[in-house]
């Protein structure tokens, strides 16, 4: 018999602490993970973060929820973002994952969302029949480095003989790239490179229309969902650990001492991410500024979908890109919670909003 139990902030930390969050198959989430949750500025004590459903005594699957709000006219609307859906292999074809969504439906009133989502679950959405794509924002992969020796064989899984080759014509261009890059120095304006918004930071963003305040942008850089380490945590199939996983708050001045933009990035093994940015001039500085990060830190690819930033990183003579393409990431929200926006409400999205600066 299939039964759920949803968890809020405090039956989550009694959960995480006792010895039943280990003693299944697989884990419903990662203890680091957990704590990060709980600290959510954004989660009430009643709503759940956690539902799990079970076969008897055996956990079967979960479904995570990431609360979030937005401020209309003054007033606070609640929804949650969908962050992770499993149902184990053993318990398939018991429509666990639809009784796992009818119950976040349920607790939220309809009002959930949902992004970066796999091609499956994808399918699965659109198969309930509930979930409405939203306008999707378009980004863009610049490409740093060459990585010939990984990127062909898996799409052409027969050229893997040819894989010293491709090492040695990485190892040529890549050599070129760097001789190239030599070129950009260290910006003559001033920066800082923190690892927490300060109050400066905070007052600065606090002109901007955004879904995430300074304070709520510091939660995530000190609670991570991705811990630094080569640790695999085998019973936990989403991400917990990476080899590299560091966030940067940057800020950056103009010759006058004035603070003219600030922005999260995200760093994760070589490829790194622009979750928020705001800025009070045309941006030309933290172009300048972020070519600098890029050869200093090595950076492999950046994805980005700040759009007024992306044209003038496409126009840029020194940005240091090789190559790039377009991306989209798409949104849905629930019939219900597109019943209870304004008709023309805007969500104002940025890169990071979601769970995205998250992973």
């Amino acid at each position: 018999m299939i039964y759920l139990q949803t968890l809020n902030k405090k039956q989550l930390e009694e959960f995480v602490s006792s010895g039943d969050f280990k003693k299944h198959d697989f884990l419903p989430i990662s203890e680091h993970r957990a704590k990060s949750q709980i600290k959510n500025p954004k989660a009430d004590d009643d709503q759940p973060l956690l539902i799990l459903a079970y076969d008897d005594d055996q956990l079967a699957g979960y479904l995570g929820c990431l609360p979030d709000n937005f401020n209309i006219d003054g007033k606070t609307f609640s929804y949650a973002w969908l962050s992770t859906l499993y149902v184990s292999h053993k318990f398939r074809g018991k429509r666990i994952a639809q009784s796992l969504l009818n119950r976040a439906f349920e607790e939220y009133n309809g009002n959930i969302a949902i992004t970066e989502f796999t091609p499956e679950a994808e399918s699965l959405y659109n198969k309930i029949g509930v979930f409405k794509y939203i306008q999707p924002k378009n980004g863009k992969r610049f490409y740093f480095r060459t990585e010939l020796a990984t990127i062909i064989p898996l799409k052409k899984p027969k050229t893997k003989s040819f894989q010293p080759l491709f090492s040695v014509g990485d190892r040529l261009l890549n050599a070129f790239v760097s001789l190239k890059n030599s070129l950009i120095k260290k910006p003559d304006f001033k920066f800082e490179i923190l690892s927490a918004v300060d109050p400066e930071s905070s007052i600065f963003i606090s002109q901007f229309h955004t879904n995430r305040t300074g304070e709520e942008i510091k939660w995530i850089m000190q609670n991570p969902w991705i811990l630094e380490g080569q640790i695999k945590e085998k019973k936990y199939l989403f991400s917990s650990f990476s080899e590299s996983f560091r966030y940067f708050w940057i800020k950056v001045f103009d010759a006058k001492n004035n603070m003219t933009s600030c922005a999260l990035l995200l760093e994760r093994d070589g490829y790194v991410k622009i979750p928020y940015f705001f800025s009070a001039s045309d941006s030309d500085q933290f172009t300048d500024f972020l070519s600098y990060f890029i050869v200093k830190h090595k950076v492999k690819v950046l994805v980005s979908y700040q759009a007024e930033l992306n044209k003038k990183l496409e126009n840029s003579h020194h940005f240091p890109k090789i190559h790039q393409r377009n991306m989209e990431r798409r949104y849905m929200f629930h019939e219900q919670m597109l019943q209870h926006l304004p008709d023309d409400f805007d969500p104002k999205f940025q890169d990071g909003d979601g769970d995205c600066a998250m992973t």
